[in-house]
């Protein structure tokens, strides 16, 4: 990542550079720098998150491995696609391609996991004497999300 003043240093005579053609990649700011590698730490941080959701029951794996696939996407696209075709998380990604839609079955699935999860937990929730409103955020949570699984057709690349 050379910048036009210190290009000069690396030609065997002396010029002066005016201008560099513009190229992908040749310079970042320091901010750019910066918000990539915040992303790609994040993006570690969620895969690490989700490794451990495998293994401990209440931790969740696919929220954390479709931010990953974000941060991962917004600094270092190789990355991405190294985590999507892996065979330990490839299941739980290989929806969000665009060109994959997920499957009715999946989608029924998911949606009855969610559903029998939330009536656990809002149970357990009136069981335990908390104000009416917890266990009422819990299932408005569950309608939100019943909405984002029958409304996904699967995330577009950015590219």
């Amino acid at each position: 990542m050379l910048r036009a003043s210190e290009l000069r240093n690396f030609l065997p005579y002396p010029c002066r550079v005016t201008a560099l053609p513009p190229q992908a990649g040749l310079v970042r700011s320091h901010a750019e720098r910066v918000r990539r590698w915040t992303y790609l730490v994040l993006g570690f941080l969620c895969v690490g998150l989700g490794t451990a959701g495998v293994f401990l029951p209440g931790l969740p794996t696919t929220i954390f491995l479709i931010l990953a696939s974000y941060f991962f996407t917004r600094s270092c696209p190789w990355l991405e696609d190294r985590l999507i075709r892996t065979r330990f998380f490839g299941p739980y990604l290989r929806y969000l391609e665009g060109d994959v839609p997920m499957p009715r079955k999946a989608k029924v699935t998911a949606i009855a996991m969610m559903w029998i999860m939330i009536a656990i937990s809002c149970t357990v929730l009136a069981w335990r004497g908390v104000p009416w409103w917890v266990p009422a955020i819990v299932a408005a949570s569950g309608v939100v999300g019943t909405i984002a699984i029958v409304q996904f057709k699967g995330l577009k690349r950015r590219g």
